[in-house]
């Protein structure tokens, strides 16, 4: 496949997807193709692939639309709630209102609630997401996929074979494994590149319908980066900062610029803007098929499960092969689980891994740059 030649230029490509595929979409609904929209990365997108819909993600990242939220929504409520909400509620979201079913989880409280409102106004089918990780929960949420399964079957009048339920994995599977190893760049000391342009391809992989594409095409982006790193193309060496904690994208993307504008560099992000959404593979040989999508999606280490070993683990592993100088965590104002979380993650990260730690708490406004700009300096000066 063919790239266009300079790496700013594939970084801000990936950047545009999310305004590139307002269009795509409506193109997409003009074929008679469905589309299934979603809130998580709980949300096991095969199924939709499988019967022939576009998966997007719905999750909505500017303040813009919260004052229209908080109409029906509590003030002291998590931003990403409130934004998600107030977009689906003003139709100001494209892909919202082109996609012919929304699919919510029972994450967490808020989110569950919200989907009650949201089902007023539009079809919603709510996931019953089981929040332990155990052999009974597995057992759960496979019957939960099938049931998704059923319902997509009749809301498309169409038959998902698991066959195709199978090739999807399989087509998943492979997009992922290339977000994976284009993000393993970062290995590097120094980078090759910055976090934040690893980040607008994880972000804008998001908004792309064709994952058998995305996935030559990120690949073709990854062996570019690694020969321009073979012959010297590199940042200076910087202090490595590993993200962890809330969903990062559009205004919360201030996190991201406070570390590099202040001479550090994101090297890793262990929430769900990386390694939640991509770093674990299906088993796409499995005898059930469905019970392989549960035990990988169930393996995310999000702070809604309980007890969350998962994310810990997954936090050592990028510490160590990502060589962490420092951790830092980012919770959205009013997200409990997360917030709850902090001093165990600071704990395990300060005493165990024995590298610094800072939680930032903020939200979709753009008033507190300052001081977060001033708290971050602060921290990677001390490193």
């Amino acid at each position: 496949m063919e790239l266009v030649k300079d790496l700013p230029e594939i970084f801000a490509s990936f950047s545009e997807q999310r305004q590139k595929s307002f269009l795509s979409v409506k193109e997409w609904k003009d074929k008679g193709k469905p589309v299934v929209g979603s809130y998580c990365t709980y949300f096991p997108k095969e199924i939709a692939m499988a019967a022939g819909a576009a998966s997007i993600s719905l999750c909505a990242t500017s303040d813009e639309t919260i004052p229209e939220a908080e109409k029906d929504l509590p003030k002291n409520l998590c931003p990403l709630i409130k934004s998600s909400y107030g977009f689906a509620k003003t139709d100001k979201c494209p892909f919202f209102y082109f996609s012919d079913v929304v699919v919510g989880e029972s994450t967490c409280d808020g989110k569950k609630k919200m989907y009650e409102l949201m089902s007023e106004f539009k079809d919603v089918f709510f996931l019953r997401l089981p929040h332990e990780q155990t052999e009974k929960a597995v057992a759960l949420y496979r019957d939960e996929i099938v049931r998704l399964k059923d319902y997509l079957e009749q809301k498309f009048e169409v038959k998902i074979t698991e066959e195709m339920v199978r090739e999807a994995t399989r087509v998943n599977n492979r997009a992922n494994k290339a977000l994976k190893d284009l993000y393993s760049v970062m290995k590097h000391d120094p980078t090759p590149v910055s976090g934040y342009d690893i980040f607008k391809v994880l972000y804008g992989s998001t908004f792309r319908f064709d994952r058998a594409a995305l996935a030559d095409e990120v690949n073709a982006l990854r062996e570019k980066i690694e020969r321009e790193y073979a012959e010297g193309k590199h940042f200076e060496k910087r202090p490595r900062i590993l993200i962890t904690g809330c969903p990062i994208g559009g205004a919360t993307e201030k996190v991201i610029r406070a570390v590099e504008d202040n001479g550090a560099v994101v090297i890793g992000y262990e929430n769900c803007s990386g390694e939640k959404a991509v770093g674990i593979q299906v088993e796409e040989d499995a005898e059930d098929i469905y019970e392989a999508l549960s035990r990988r999606y169930l393996a995310i280490g999000c702070s809604i499960m309980t007890p969350n070993k998962n994310r810990f683990q997954s936090l050592s592993e990028m510490i160590d092969e990502y060589h962490a100088d420092g951790v830092l965590d980012m919770t959205l104002q009013a997200c409990h689980t997360y917030a709850i979380e902090t001093n165990k993650v600071r704990r395990f990260v300060t005493e165990e891994k024995g590298i610094p730690y800072i939680n930032v708490e903020t939200d979709y406004s753009q008033s507190d740059i300052g001081q977060l700009n001033t708290r971050v300096a602060a921290f990677i000066e001390m490193l």
